[in-house]
């Protein structure tokens, strides 16, 4: 599967978005202005502009459609809620040469809101993946107290985990010492 670098850069965006949002009570990581822009400038997320509590509600909301579709069981499902998110989002492709970067294609209209450029760049990230049959790359973490979002590019799909030294390497090691106390040593 061929991801080019503007489709890998909003997969990333909406991994992390999705990812900011609590887990078994921890804590929301994007829970004012502030880390909205910190997210903003870790993605370098072109015409932001200003942000007031009225983005920060509609990116949370926006994060919460995109969970919805980490969350889908079938790509049926799936595709119901890409489109609602993209034709809210009122998309309108063009292509752009901003900032140092060759052409590329924005999903967002000029002008659009913060909320709308992710939902915009985000949706069709994962409906390009759909479309190339992939959905079932989107994933959750199978660490047991993680479900962290990911989506899974490795060539075979096997990827199961957030982070393979994190969550993947700790488990491991679990299973290693269960199976050790099992055997006596």
């Amino acid at each position: 599967m061929l991801i080019n670098h503007d489709t890998r850069c909003a997969l990333d965006a909406v991994v992390d978005l999705v990812n900011t949002a609590p887990e078994d009570g921890g804590p929301d990581t994007l829970a004012d202005t502030a880390a909205l822009r910190r997210f903003v400038d870790e993605h370098d997320i072109s015409d932001a502009g200003a942000l007031g509590e009225e983005d920060l509600a509609a990116v949370r909301e926006v994060r919460a459609r995109l969970a919805e579709v980490f969350a889908a069981t079938d790509t049926h499902g799936t595709v119901k809620l890409l489109n609602a998110m993209v034709a809210a989002a009122g998309t309108t492709p063009r292509l752009t040469d901003h900032d140092g970067y060759d052409w590329h294609v924005h999903y967002f209209a000029p002008g659009a809101s913060l909320a709308e450029h992710l939902a915009a760049d985000g949706g069709m990230a994962l409906a390009f993946l759909v479309v190339d049959g992939e959905r079932e790359r989107l994933r959750r973490c199978e660490a047991p107290d993680c479900r962290r979002a990911f989506v899974d590019l490795s060539r075979n799909r096997s990827r199961r985990y957030c982070d393979s030294r994190t969550c993947g390497n700790r488990l491991h090691v679990a299973a290693y010492r269960a199976r050790r106390r099992e055997a006596g040593e």
